[in-house]
């Protein structure tokens, strides 16, 4: 019997992301995927406004989920075919905070989860440039002609996970994880009223989700320590994270929040560097195209000569963070 699990993936809204506007379902038996769901859907009411710079990656708007169903109203399904599987995702901790977050907003109770993420596995499989879902996909031999479009996201990290089990002649998700050393992580449930809010919830509620301007030039600001008591298993815990380019949030709130995480920010690229997050609206494939900073050139450069180190874009750090674009501490 071959690997069994169901990867997922959210598309939403705007920047919180108890926004969830569509997702994809990939379900894999004995190593091969034997079937697939995905649903366009409204985001919670008072959370459904669609952000321009969201509807620009996955060309979902307000317009084609006028008529679908409520993230509560399809969530029924989404856990009915999930069933007991372990879920797998491409930065497993944004897609199990979207659906947190979405039952929060919604006030609708959900059951708890054992979960794994493909990027975490990716970095100890494969050496690349960036951790990205196209890039990772290339590595495995797996197709993904629309990125964005949830059920083929869904599709490659299953994909991924596939290929990475292959690799290592396991049979279960579990022994993928134990031949990295790695736990099987759990999304525990969640009960309104009885249960705290997540902290995303909270800082939108507490703010409103409606978004706010880009930052101007970049303040470098000072560089925090790493926090020693964060959790291990973040993909952010123990790197060395430099930031280049203007961010939608101001650069020393981004440095505070890779600290909180136990990444150590630092302010160039010098071979102590293993994660550079680009902003300037950078995307993963703009390594290829060239248009990228001297900091990303730098890293690059680093690259080709065996340095392990990865180029996040700002989406990617803030769905890695837990964050989103609008103003205010998260």
């Amino acid at each position: 019997m071959g690997i069994a699990f169901t990867a997922i993936d959210f598309e939403t809204a705007n920047g919180f992301r108890g926004s969830p506007c569509a997702v994809g379902l990939t379900k894999v038996r004995d190593g091969r995927i034997v079937e697939e769901a995905s649903w366009l859907m409204r985001p919670p009411e008072g959370h459904d406004h669609f952000d321009a710079r969201n509807v620009a990656i996955h060309g979902i708007t307000a317009g084609m989920v006028v008529d679908a169903p409520r993230f509560g109203e399809l969530f029924p399904e989404i856990g009915g075919f999930i069933g007991s599987d372990v879920l797998v995702a491409h930065n497993a901790a944004f897609d199990l905070g979207v659906i947190r977050s979405a039952l929060e907003v919604s006030a609708l109770a959900g059951p708890a989860w054992d979960y794994t993420c493909t990027v975490v596995l990716s970095r100890r499989s494969y050496s690349l440039p960036s951790y990205s879902l196209p890039f990772v996909a290339e590595a495995a031999g797996v197709p993904l002609v629309n990125h964005h479009d949830a059920v083929e996201d869904a599709r490659a990290c299953a994909g991924i996970l596939i290929d990475i089990a292959r690799r290592y002649d396991a049979p279960t998700v579990e022994d993928v994880l134990g031949a990295h050393g790695l736990p099987l992580s759990r999304a525990d449930p969640y009960e309104p009223g009885l249960d705290d809010l997540s902290k995303a919830t909270r800082t939108a509620l507490g703010r409103g989700t409606s978004p706010v301007g880009w930052a101007g030039w970049p303040e470098e600001g000072a560089n925090p320590h790493a926090n020693a008591q964060a959790d291990p298993r973040h993909p952010l815990y123990g790197q060395t994270v430099v930031f280049t380019g203007n961010l939608g949030i101001p650069r020393p709130q981004a440095k505070e929040r890779a600290a909180r995480l136990g990444a150590q920010p630092a302010s160039s690229v010098t071979r102590r560097t293993t994660v550079l997050v680009v902003g300037d609206g950078f995307v993963a494939s703009d390594l290829r195209d060239g248009r990228v900073t001297g900091k990303a050139r730098r890293v690059l450069e680093l690259h080709e000569r065996g340095q392990e180190i990865e180029v996040l874009s700002e989406a990617e750090f803030l769905q890695l963070t837990g964050g989103s674009r609008t103003g205010g501490p998260a």
